[in-house]
């Protein structure tokens, strides 16, 4: 997969092109970190108690998922077989930016949840949260 041009300069800055990816566990997605955020996130994942049902659930979904990568001199990165199966990347995929991580789509997926995403808002009785409310976009 080739990172777009303009995260590039931004990606090597901040952690020389090391990536972690892994799994979502609520999409069939990918998350897409650069190295130094993982390892924050990586330590507060671990630091869950691993008699809790749940909290092992995800430690062993996203940690043991976690796959290194690295941004090669073109700007790709190469995505590992078993993560692609899981979101179901083929041909034509989508880089969705999340503030501090990228999320991967194959782009029929992302088209369709997005899509449920817009059809359940605009059927939604309840709104926005009370601190979304003030927010100006």
């Amino acid at each position: 997969m080739a990172l777009p041009t303009r995260y590039r300069d931004a990606v090597v800055e901040r952690c020389s092109g090391g990536m972690i990816a892994t799994i979502d566990t609520e999409e069939k997605c990918l998350l897409l970190y650069p190295l130094p955020d993982w390892q924050e996130i990586e330590r507060k994942i671990e630091a869950l108690p691993s008699f809790n049902k749940a909290a092992r659930r995800v430690q062993r979904l996203l940690i043991g998922h976690a796959s290194e990568v690295e941004l090669d001199s073109a700007g790709r990165i190469m995505i590992p077989q078993v993560l692609r199966e899981y979101a179901g990347l083929d041909k034509r995929i989508l880089l969705v930016g999340q503030g501090k991580k990228f999320e991967i789509w194959s782009e029929d997926a992302w088209n369709a949840k997005r899509d449920e995403w817009l059809d359940e808002e605009s059927q939604a009785d309840e709104g926005l949260p009370e601190m979304m409310q003030n927010l100006s976009l």
